[in-house]
């Protein structure tokens, strides 16, 4: 497990707070690693000893293994034991349900005895309030990571609906304050709702921020740093396909390795501006 204060060091160590996201497209991935028993984790595999120097969280998205049935699992598990221990481990998953379902989602995730995954972090849909969150909050140690402010189009059909005077959003933020503090509970905040950061640290002045959304969906790592940096940095902005497919040749993992080199080179710049290291 990573706590707050050994994720903070691990950013001062590291200089970074990148977070590379573990997506593999067998329809992407190099042709040649088709000729491996398990080519999803070969790739993953690869990615990670190019890149765990440079980042301090993976963030595989569930659905990039679900998608491919028992055999895809079989990577993710592979891959959940693969990760690196001083890198936070995250599960992208965005699980939301009542009390007993969000309880068996958080044991698949949680609990290595029962299925081989011990992943740090989860995502969860926060909309039918407390009963999908508190399950994944009663294991010990482990973050939750709620969806608060999107990136995609569809973000305005709910989440900056009026409730009075404040956001449907930013109620979100207030309530989940109240479930747990900055020691368990992350907020996801697309990159590219950059200028909101301001208002989001308003109400979460302390929790880490996971902010999907540089790079190939044009968020601007300088504006996100701007505007939502704390005295810990409080980041962990997420960095997928500009990784992951910096290459389809052989090459790809030094690739990767290149990819990730620079996004780390620019947030030292950002740490060294703000004082943190």
């Amino acid at each position: 497990m990573l706590s707050r204060q050994q994720l903070i060091q691990q950013i001062k160590q590291k200089k970074s707070f990148l977070c590379v996201g573990l997506d593999p497209d067998i329809d992407k991935i190099p042709l040649f690693l088709k000729a491996y028993p398990d080519p999803i984790f070969e790739f993953n595999k690869r990615i990670i000893d190019a890149t765990k120097d440079l980042c301090i969280a993976y963030k595989p998205n569930a659905a990039f293994y679900e998608s491919y049935g028992v055999k895809g699992l079989q990577s993710l598990i592979a891959t959940s034991e693969y990760l690196p221990k001083d890198c936070l481990s995250i599960i992208d998953a965005k699980r939301g349900d009542i009390g007993n379902t969000s309880g068996m989602y958080a044991r698949a995730f949680f609990d290595k005895e029962t299925t081989g995954m011990d992943f740090d972090a989860i995502t969860v849909a926060p909309y039918m309030g407390i009963d999908s969150v508190t399950p994944f909050l009663e294991f010990e140690g482990k973050w939750v990571i709620l969806l608060a402010l999107t990136s995609s189009v569809g973000s305005k059909d709910f989440q900056y609906l009026q409730t009075g005077n404040d956001y449907l959003y930013e109620e979100v933020i207030k309530k989940a304050n109240t479930w747990a503090g900055a020691d368990r509970m992350m907020y996801v905040v697309g990159a590219t709702k950059s200028t909101e950061f301001t208002n989001i640290r308003k109400y979460a002045p302390d929790n880490f921020l996971l902010v999907p959304g540089i790079g190939a969906q044009g968020g601007s790592l300088e504006e996100v740093c701007k505007y939502g940096m704390n005295k810990d940095c409080g980041l962990i902005v997420n960095s997928s396909r500009a990784i992951n497919y910096a290459s389809n040749g052989e090459d790809f993992a030094e690739a990767a390795r290149a990819e990730a080199l620079n996004v780390q080179q620019q947030m030292q710049v950002e740490l060294e501006k703000a004082g943190i290291i």
